[in-house]
């Protein structure tokens, strides 16, 4: 199985530089919190006279490295950015390993990054167009009874709470079919999870409120597909969400300070890993320096902290 990643470093001159890797979008995320100095080297490493991109089909994670303005641009399909208990604080870190750089997440995909670049989106697109919308999910599925489940929650309404389960695409690119599909779906009453990501439709106003952790193909053009409706896309903000939705959703509150320990073991981790000792040491190093400025604390001298 093939988890391809693209990246881009944009050079000083405003010239582009494509690699790929095959099995690179695993991970990436936390590849990204070793910083620029550690990162770049990582890129590079890779061969770019073979690379090519890769469409939203195949893509599943991307980092666009600006050098010249200083910007980050990226977004991973798995991982801890796509958590929602634990995006806020990997977030977190990144501003610290990268200080002074802007981060941006790539909501579009790779079609974003070629966009940010002035290269034409089309080029990356799928080209079938068709939408694999996920199945509805019951409260006894053992899915839903887990902190961070991969699945999106529907709210319509003031009465009605739906789980689908999350295969990619966000159930606001069904449009008003949705809502046919989902008329006899098993109601959840209150949803107390984390989801990965969210809509919620106002049938009386029609309107229609959405939010994802990860990447939605033409993110930005979701009005298309909802025609006479009014379409509010807010980006990772599941607290508007929970203002909409009128109590059908209360997900647990976020232990940051958890999260950014469980970030910090998963560096570690996956550094060990998957890196040579050369590299480990500044990746590392640059992890935990960050973690101690978001957390207030000292690296502990037992466990995976040294």
């Amino acid at each position: 199985m093939t988890e391809w990643a693209t990246y881009v470093v944009v050079s000083e001159q405003d010239e582009h530089e494509l690699y790929d890797s095959r099995f690179g979008a695993f991970g990436l995320d936390i590849d990204l919190l070793a910083g620029p100095d550690v990162v770049l080297p990582f890129i590079r490493a890779h061969d770019g006279a073979r690379s090519r991109w890769h469409d939203d089909v195949w893509c599943e994670a991307a980092a666009l490295v600006d050098l010249r303005r200083r910007v980050l641009l990226f977004f991973v399909t798995a991982g801890p950015t796509v958590t929602t208990g634990l995006r806020s604080a990997a977030l977190e870190l990144l501003e610290h390993t990268w200080p002074g750089w802007e981060l941006r997440w790539a909501y579009d995909g790779p079609a974003e990054l070629r966009e940010y670049l002035g290269l034409d989106p089309a080029t990356v697109r799928s080209r079938d167009g068709i939408v694999y919308p996920g199945p509805p999910v019951c409260p006894a599925d053992p899915e839903a009874s887990e902190p961070d489940p991969l699945v999106s929650l529907v709210t319509v309404g003031a009465d009605r709470c739906h789980l689908v389960a999350d295969l990619g695409r966000n159930p606001v690119a069904e449009g008003p079919a949705l809502l046919d599909r989902l008329a006899g779906a098993p109601n959840h009453g209150t949803c107390r999870l984390s989801p990965s990501s969210g809509i919620h439709v106002d049938p009386v106003r029609r309107r229609v409120g959405w939010w994802l952790n990860g990447r939605q193909t033409e993110a930005y053009e979701m009005a298309a597909r909802w025609p006479g409706w009014e379409v509010e896309f807010w980006q990772d903000r599941w607290d508007e969400h929970v203002r909409a939705a009128g109590g059908r959703f209360a997900p647990p509150p976020i232990d940051r300070i958890g999260a950014l320990d469980r970030l910090r073991e998963a560096a570690h981790e996956h550094w060990r890993k998957r890196r040579d000792a050369q590299t480990v040491g500044p990746a590392l190093a640059v992890v935990d320096a960050a973690w101690r400025k978001a957390t207030g604390s000292a690296a502990p001298e037992t466990g995976h902290g040294q």
